[in-house]
């Protein structure tokens, strides 16, 4: 598939923009997406998270007059998009079982009428037969003017968060076969893309690809600390955040309903107001979380990987996973859950190189009780095996994701390296027997004739005398002991690194994973390839993050202690006029565009305008108490 890039279709589109949402440009491939809806052509638009994807579809029906379906995957993400319209003057709806049948039908009959210019459905709800019966009417009177599939990359096996249901929405195409089809992705790898393509029937689609990477997001990535620690180095992070007068909201994630419970208590040991969110929770009690954190009267919220999807709250300062995620993918879209405003944000990854193993024997194990085909597990496999590489690699972490979804990097002007990852702000330490640790691993390897796996080879060279390595004789190698005053977990973390410099290679031998020399592997070991190895994660200097501050915080010129206050008194109104009307605080206003009226200082109607993100309906709802207080200080 060609990627094209096109120019906006005419000014009714800057003036829809800046008329319902107070935005005075568009992004480039925005306006290309944008276009691509407006002429009904078919299109695959992959915009990271943060990146306006929804924008795309949502523009087009205010120039044709014709309406959008778009297929989206979540009742809360749903119902968070349709409260956001409205609030901005727009037409919207949705369609979902929280809507009785009465409700269901007026919304019907108004979409059919010209009165809703966008429904949103589940794909469950869109292959049902009474749904495609509306599409056909839709079609049949000229009222339907696109198809927008939301996080299309759902239809893929080789995504990270594969759904069945997806696969039928090719139906739609057969009952109104002239409308266009456009998929809407914040992750996807080519592969993906072709494959969302193939699957959804997109015919000669403009795909538009935008940039991956997200220069206002810090990564890092620690050892996890076992027993409390985690809860520990979580609360540092968001002590550091507070303290830093950030304010804003985190998001942990974990990979089971039980570590989100002892988690979220554990750091309500420490202070904090941690709530856990999960699907085995009443729907009262996760409607609750949800919105208390939407709503900024939570800011800590622990929860498993459903959390956040249709969640739109914009100042999320701090992403924590306590674990490792299943893909690159998956970590990816995580993340773009911080800094959607645009401000500086840091993502935080707490690792143990038992996580991925764990990863692996679920994705086997439910594979064998679903029955999924041997290429869907493999493929399931593989991104985990890639996420293992990225986490062990010492590389900058804003290249390797970047990379990875087939683009090259380049870092800010000025900058040879991002400074906004632990590895590029010198917070990792080389190994100084870098060398030596990687021949005796390397060696051991060799001389257990790569038959084993990680921990197996660990515990040869940290000289285990158990009955397991006696057995086969191992207690009897020259390798064996001579990582004897390293701990089990470094080991295993160095075992990572090389992995992912391709000088060992994990295998699969029925179910077991083995270590076996990778293309480097001989010349490493031999001492003819030089390698670096890190001390294991976490263990690194923190000098250079006390010394240097982020790119993205010295763009975004910290607010002075005036700005400061203002910026806590426009928050307190916002919360106030959000709790009156019902309302999540950053649909009234974002953060961004409370920094904006602080430094514009707006002191009429007319000047409001100019801040971005301030359309003429919430000019009207909401602009003369921002006005008044601003002129108050």
């Amino acid at each position: 598939m060609e990627t094209r890039t096109l120019e906006p279709v005419d000014e009714r589109v800057s003036d829809a923009v800046r008329r319902v949402w107070g935005y005075d440009e568009l992004r480039p491939l925005q306006a290309a997406s944008i276009a691509a809806g407006v002429e009904g052509r078919d299109a695959l638009t992959v915009l990271p998270t943060g990146g306006g994807k929804s924008l795309c579809y949502q523009v087009p029906p205010l120039v044709t007059g014709k309406a959008t379906v778009v297929v989206s995957p979540l009742i809360a993400l749903m119902r968070d998009q349709v409260r956001g319209l409205e609030l901005n003057g727009y037409a919207a709806a949705a369609l979902h079982s929280a809507v009785d049948a009465e409700e269901a039908r007026g919304i019907r009959e108004k979409l059919i009428s010209g009165e809703i210019d966008l429904l949103l459905a589940a794909p469950e709800r869109v292959v049902t037969p009474g749904f495609m019966s509306l599409l056909a009417t839709l079609g049949d009177n000229g009222r339907l003017g696109a198809i927008a599939v939301d996080e299309a990359h759902c239809i893929s096996q080789w995504g990270h968060d594969f759904r069945p249901e997806y696969r039928r929405l090719a139906e739609v195409r057969e009952v109104v076969p002239g409308v266009a089809m456009q998929a809407f992705t914040a992750t996807a790898t080519p592969r993906v893309r072709e494959d969302i393509a193939l699957q959804l029937g997109l015919r000669d689609p403009d795909v538009l690809v935008g940039t991956f990477d997200r220069p206002n997001l810090t990564y890092r990535v620690r050892a996890r600390r076992g027993g409390d620690g985690a809860a520990e180095q979580i609360a540092e992070a968001v002590a550091r955040h507070e303290r830093a007068g950030e304010g804003g909201g985190t998001i942990v994630y974990c990979l089971s309903r039980k570590d989100t419970e002892e988690l979220a208590a554990a750091l309500r040991g420490k202070r904090l107001n941690a709530e856990a969110y999960h699907a085995g929770l009443d729907a009262r009690k996760r409607h609750d979380v949800e919105e208390r954190f939407t709503n900024e009267s939570l800011d800590v919220v622990v929860a498993t990987v459903a959390f956040g999807m249709g969640i739109d709250r914009s100042n999320v300062r701090l992403v924590v996973h306590a674990a490792m995620p299943k893909s690159i993918e998956a970590y990816q879209q995580e993340t773009g859950r911080a800094g959607r405003d645009g401000l500086a944000a840091e993502c935080l990854l707490l690792y143990s190189p038992s996580d991925g193993a764990r990863w692996e024997r679920l994705i086997r194990r439910s594979g064998e009780e679903y029955g999924a085909d041997d290429g869907a597990t493999q493929a399931q496999l593989q991104l985990v095996r890639e996420m293992r590489r990225l986490v062990s690699s010492m590389d900058c972490r804003h290249r390797q994701l970047s990379e990875h979804f087939g683009q090259a990097y380049t870092p800010p002007e000025g900058r040879h390296a991002c400074g906004a990852c632990d590895v590029c702000l010198g917070e990792t330490e080389a190994e100084r027997e870098s060398k030596r640790i990687a021949q005796v691993i390397l060696s051991a390897v060799a001389r257990t004739d790569q038959r084993f796996g990680a921990a197996h080879v660990a515990d040869v060279v940290r000289g285990s005398d158990s009955e397991r390595i006696r057995e086969r004789g191992h207690h009897e190698l020259s390798v064996h002991g001579m990582l004897s005053d390293r701990r089990k977990m470094e080991v295993m973390a160095y075992i990572d690194q090389l992995v992912a410099a391709e000088a060992l290679e994990r295998a699969v031998d029925g179910h077991f994973e083995t270590l076996r020399f990778g293309p480097r592997g001989v010349a490493v070991m031999k001492g003819e390839d030089e390698i670096t190895l890190a001390k294991p994660l976490g263990t690194g200097t923190m000098r250079s993050e006390r010394r240097k501050r982020r790119a993205s915080d010295a763009e975004l010129k910290p607010l002075s202690a005036d700005e400061r206050a203002m910026f806590e008194k426009l928050r307190e109104l916002r919360r106030s006029i959000a709790e009156e009307n019902g309302h999540p605080p950053y649909l009234v206003f974002t953060d961004t565009t409370l920094r904006e009226m602080i430094r514009i200082r707006p002191a009429t109607r007319s000047e409001m305008l100019h801040v971005k993100g301030v359309g003429q309906a919430k000019l009207d709802a909401f602009g003369e108490q921002f006005l008044e207080a601003l002129a108050q200080d």
